[in-house]
């Protein structure tokens, strides 16, 4: 691992690397909910998220969606483009659960008749505030044209992940993702997808197979982490 620590997250620490053109990940094994008000750990986590991240990104690129990550070295370790980050997650809802069904006092499953995108701005000290597309172009965080790539991606993703985990006996509640902007400035999918920034459901338990589990104390973390990377890859 390389000394030249450029960022340290709640999941991720970031290294430099001899390519000024890459970006070392480390996967960690720390768990925070609550804006990082809840903290743990949640055993192997770091090693099962660098899976299950490498094989959604290359499941993506196979379906066209260009994205950052090149390689993995390691258990916990992988090689990925550097790109500028553009500070925005974007969250794609294709049911009601979590933040959205307590604002719009929705019970937690109901159906969206239709994909919804939600823009926050990327601050911990703010607590990662929604914003919607006026705010970003006021504060200049992306342009028109970049947010018009990002909600393209983003429903083209949720179409690739919901048609394939289907297959897998998994519904794909909601799911968290980041985009930056490569050396040519082409907007392109970045960060990780996992358990941490993805709801998962058994299509026919309805059982969470993700954070939700650390989130709300359900217990079974670790088997919930372990049974979505058997089902993605059969480890």
């Amino acid at each position: 691992m390389s000394d030249k620590k450029i960022y340290e997250g709640k999941a991720k620490i970031l290294y430099e690397t001899d390519n000024p053109e890459e970006i070392l990940v480390y996967y960690k094994d720390d768990a925070t909910a609550g804006n990082g008000a809840k903290k743990g750990t949640i055993a192997d986590k770091g090693i099962m998220n660098n899976k299950m991240t490498a094989f959604f990104f290359d499941l993506l690129a196979k379906n066209g969606v260009a994205h950052h990550y090149l390689r993995v070295i390691s258990d916990r370790e992988a090689i990925v483009k550097k790109l500028t980050i553009i500070p925005l997650e974007v969250i794609i809802r294709n049911v009601a659960a979590g933040s959205l069904a307590q604002r719009l006092g929705l019970a937690e499953g109901t159906p969206m008749r239709l994909p919804v995108i939600e823009l926050c701005y990327k601050n911990d000290e703010l607590g990662d505030p929604m914003v919607n597309r006026y705010h970003v172009l006021a504060m200049n965080f992306a342009t028109d044209d970049e947010l018009t790539a990002i909600q393209n991606i983003s429903l083209k993703v949720n179409d690739v992940l919901k048609n394939f985990l289907k297959e897998k006996k998994v519904d794909l509640i909601d799911f968290k993702l980041e985009f930056g902007r490569d050396k040519d400035g082409k907007v392109i999918l970045a960060d990780e997808i996992s358990p941490d920034n993805c709801r998962f459901w058994d299509s026919d338990t309805k059982e969470k197979l993700d954070k939700d589990r650390f989130r709300r104390d359900l217990g079974g973390v670790e088997d919930a982490y372990k049974e979505m990377l058997r089902r993605l890859t059969g480890m």
